[in-house]
């Protein structure tokens, strides 16, 4: 008579785990290192997105489709470790849009909050909650969360700029929403800069209201101003070793971040200033608004030029190196991050 062979350990426990499949369950032991590893690991990659071998591609774009036909005439920014997925980050969408001279881009709105940096062309518009502002190279331009908005463009060159969204985040907490309006164009119902003349002179209404929710009543902040204000505080204080000299976008009302899911900064890096690595848990999309510099992304080094795109994934070590007197816009999903106790960051001593 054979004796039977005893089931090992590994196979009693496959066993167990093919009854707890059928009643959709699984255990916890087997799957905990990957669910808390020791730090981040972010699924997206260092990347830069040269903005001299987009622009062709985009310009062609724009004789392919009209504004109206596409919605949003946009190339997204595909990180190349998350192809088809629409992220720059794991939590950022990115893209570079493009209107036409006479185009717009239909009025809507959805609950995902954007913003818009302006790269290229003069005479291009976005009308925000019934006022319109005028587009200029360098603005950081918000569209508050369910706020109608179109875009146009009555200049008689191209205009692009880079779209930010936290649309993967929106997608996370299956809580999107989207309408469209009655018209091409809103009606327009406060003269423009209006918003600016209550909210961004240092001076507020007696009794300051927002407009929309927990984003700033600002929704252009002039690069002219931000540009000026930075060179200014440079001269009055060392720019700090890892940060440059870098001023954040608030909200006149709180002094808070301008947007509740979406940080966004500027930092200028005079000639010659290097900053020493530091890393931190948000992933950040960059775009350089003016200047040339060398940015060291985990073990990747990239020279970017004018306008040109790059990523930062989170928990990566980042450091730049200006070779002119250059000024990199920013955004990220920090401010959620630290709503939430989860953010991070480590400066090294190199």
């Amino acid at each position: 008579m054979n004796a039977t062979a005893k089931p090992s350990g590994a196979e009693k426990r496959q066993e167990f785990y093919d009854r707890l499949a059928p009643q959709n369950l699984a255990p916890l032991w087997e799957v905990l290192r990957g669910l808390l590893p020791n730090e981040p690991r972010s699924k997206a990659a260092p990347h830069r997105w040269r903005y001299a071998d987009i622009r062709p591609l985009l310009m062609e774009s724009g004789h392919l489709l009209t504004a109206q036909e596409a919605e949003r005439r946009v190339l997204v920014l595909e990180n190349p470790a998350m192809a088809g997925m629409s992220r720059a980050t794991a939590t950022m969408y990115a893209g570079i849009q493009l209107i036409m001279p006479g185009e717009t881009a239909p009025a809507h709105r959805h609950t995902p909050s954007a913003l818009r940096f302006m790269l290229e062309g003069e005479g291009a518009f976005t009308a925000v909650g019934g006022e319109r502002t005028t587009m200029r190279r360098g603005d950081f331009i918000i569209t508050p969360a369910w706020a109608w908005h179109d875009h146009g463009n009555e200049g008689s060159d191209p205009c692009a700029w880079l779209d930010g969204l936290d649309l993967p985040l929106v997608q996370f907490f299956e809580a999107g929403f989207n309408e469209h309006y009655n018209d091409d164009r809103q009606t327009i119902t406060r003269p423009e800069g209006d918003a600016m003349a209550r909210f961004g002179s240092n001076m507020l209404p007696l009794k300051p209201e927002s407009r929309y929710g927990q984003t700033t009543p600002i929704f252009n902040y002039p690069f002219a101003q931000t540009r000026a204000a930075l060179v200014s505080a440079a001269e009055g204080e060392k720019p700090d070793p890892h940060e440059a000299m870098t001023l954040r976008y608030s909200n006149p009302l709180d002094g808070g971040w301008a947007m509740p899911t979406m940080s966004a900064w500027m930092t200028y890096l005079p000639a010659g200033f290097e900053t020493k690595p530091m890393r931190s848990t948000d992933g950040i999309v960059m775009a350089l608004a003016e200047g040339r510099l060398s940015a060291r992304i985990g073990e990747q080094d990239f020279a970017l030029e004018e306008s040109d795109v790059a990523v930062a994934p989170g928990w990566t070590w980042r450091s730049y190196r200006a070779e002119k007197d250059s000024f990199l816009f920013c955004f990220s999903d920090r401010v959620a991050q630290e709503k939430l106790g989860l953010y991070r960051e480590e400066r090294g001593r190199v």
